[in-house]
């Protein structure tokens, strides 16, 4: 079947459009990136058991963060579709809902985060760090309440197209957090040395302060008006609270599965040896600063998706769907040109020690393997969130990445001891399988009419009547 004459123009279009909505969120991620990046870089000042505490503290509060994140995150392709089909108030109104989850989730993390001192103690972490990475935990924690209602803002801001007051506010933050860490890390301007305690509160106070700017710009901002998100408060509606953790849960669990892998090739890369470690943590750095693009284009194509099936527009969805996935994948592409071409002066641009540098190189080419078939699987799972389509996705992350991935890594980089380079093959495999697996759960939801298990957000009947938008305040266009 030959191919419209057009095809090349609408694709140049949609790739315009998506990288538009994008490129603020890139910017956000390099952000939030950074600021972890500070936090390490502040804390080794300080020495290493300051270090260690912020490492290991980070990693526990990271699994949490993941938790709440990819629950909230259902806001995005919620409101894209209310949005596209002019539903505005009920968008607002599914953010009210938002609120009480965010709240929910907010006080699952106190608690949990905060009772998990035993758990430090018990799995071994060195006796003289604990006591840090406990008290920095009990710290950053009180930020969750403020997280996770700045990321209800931030999801429904995407979901209307609204993607630079979600990098104005990262920008913000990563100058506050550094501010922040000097202040309390190293006790100045009169407040006491709490080093990485310190750290811990410094990144709470942000959090918080993110939340008071993106209310200001989202209030100050007349595009959100006809959402009219602060016009009443309205009590918790448990049917569309769980609505979206029936959307969210699904997205976190298939987020922390593949950040779980990542995190036990770490560990396991550990017990290979110091020098192995340092080469795995460069070309895993390097990896994922790579990773921040397509990330942020799957999140704009979830978006554009979402919006195109409000309008009761499936081809469109489809359309954009696959152009998200193109994108992703040509820059990822270009990303794995660069680990073969000048993957020496990548690594030389982190250490001058030899060895180093040897297992490094190594493990970027493996790497160089798998950019593919990362930007393919990451710009999938956003396109199937905008077709709300999260719970087989789940699933499919689960099987490519613990039922394939894991036990190719451990077996040969463990049990036949390879070589640093073929823990990576296991990473290699599950992103593969991942990105084979949902591209083709793609096309299964991209031409099979699914009825949705939750009322579909462009279908005024299945609404409750608090959330239907009268015609007359529908926005045009």
């Amino acid at each position: 079947m030959a191919l419209p004459r057009d095809l090349p123009a609408r694709a140049l279009r949609e790739s315009v459009q998506l990288l538009r909505l994008g490129a603020p969120l890139v910017v956000n991620n390099l952000a939030i990136a950074g600021m972890g990046v500070a936090d390490t870089v502040m804390a080794g000042r300080l020495g290493a058991r300051d270090l260690g505490a912020v490492a290991v503290g980070n990693s526990l509060w990271i699994v949490s963060v993941l938790l709440a994140m990819g629950t909230l995150m259902a806001l995005s392709p919620l409101t894209a579709h209310a949005w596209g089909a002019r539903h505005v108030r009920r968008a607002g109104a599914q953010w009210r809902q938002g609120v009480w989850l965010a709240l929910l989730l907010s006080a699952l993390l106190l608690v949990v985060v905060r009772g998990t001192g035993p758990l430090i103690t018990a799995v071994g972490v060195d006796p003289e760090i604990a006591p840090l990475t406990i008290g920095y935990i009990h710290m950053i924690v009180w930020g969750a309440p403020g997280l996770c209602l700045y990321l209800t803002l931030r999801f429904v801001s995407e979901g209307v197209g609204r993607t630079l007051p979600v990098m104005i506010v990262a920008l913000f933050a990563f100058v506050v957090n550094i501010f922040g860490n000097w202040v309390f890390m190293f006790g100045n301007l009169g407040a006491p040395e709490m080093g990485a305690v310190g750290c811990g509160l410094a990144s709470a106070l942000t959090m918080w302060l993110m939340l008071g700017l993106m209310l200001a710009l989202v209030a100050g901002d007349r595009h959100y008006r006809a959402l009219r998100l602060f016009a009443r408060v309205d009590a918790p509606q448990p049917r569309e609270i769980g609505r979206m953790m029936w959307l969210g849960v699904p997205i976190a669990f298939a987020m922390m599965a593949e950040a779980g892998l990542f995190t036990v090739t770490a560990l396991m890369a550990g017990i290979l040896g110091t020098v192995v470690v340092a080469g795995h943590q460069i070309a895993m750095n390097y990896t994922a600063l790579m990773f921040m693009v397509p990330l942020a284009l799957s999140a704009a194509t979830t978006v554009r998706v979402g919006q195109a099936l409000g309008r009761r527009d499936p081809a469109r969805a489809r359309f954009s769907a696959w152009t998200g996935i193109a994108t992703c994948t040509v820059f990822m592409a270009a990303s794995a040109a660069v680990m073969l071409i000048a993957r020496e002066a990548v690594v030389g641009l982190y250490t001058d020690d030899p060895a180093v540098i040897s297992v490094a190189v190594s493990v970027l080419l493996m790497a160089a393997l798998f950019q593919v078939a990362d930007g393919a699987q990451v710009g999938a799972a956003g396109a199937l969130r905008g077709f709300r389509d999260t719970r087989v996705p789940m699933a499919l992350c689960l099987v490519a990445y613990w039922a394939i991935g894991f036990p190719l890594a451990w077996y040969f980089g463990l049990h036949l001891a390879l070589g640093p380079g073929y823990l990576w093959l296991g990473l290699v495999a599950g992103l593969t399988v991942a990105a084979l697996l949902l591209v083709a759960r793609l096309v299964f939801t991209g031409r099979v009419p699914r009825t949705p298990s939750v009322p579909d957000a462009a279908d005024p009947a299945a609404l409750p009547p608090a959330y239907a938008t009268p015609a007359s305040h529908r926005p045009e266009g």
